[in-house]
């Protein structure tokens, strides 16, 4: 996927069994405090801090669920990509 500065963005569907759930956002955060600029989180129309497990929390992302994860800064691609990655593997569990 090519990367520009308007759209620094991937899509993910969740796949494990749980959801999204205080453990899985805590590793997503974990992975998001490396970057230097946002990292944000998206499903439908809300968008949240990917560094604040509450706020992920309250995206209620269920097995299936559609997200996007964005960065506002080029040079943060690779928590972009870790995150992904993440999501893509069911979280380890």
């Amino acid at each position: 996927m090519a990367y520009s500065d308007k759209d620094i963005s991937k899509d993910a569907v969740i796949v494990n069994e749980l959801g999204l759930h205080a453990r899985s956002a805590a590793k997503i955060a974990e992975i998001a405090r490396h970057a230097k600029s946002n990292v944000w989180i998206i499903k439908g129309s809300e968008k949240v801090d990917a560094k604040s497990i509450i706020d992920m929390l309250t995206l209620g992302c269920t097995k299936g669920s559609n997200i996007t994860i964005k960065i506002d800064y080029q040079p943060d691609i690779e928590v972009l990509d870790r995150i992904v990655r993440l999501v893509e593997s069911g979280f380890g569990e």
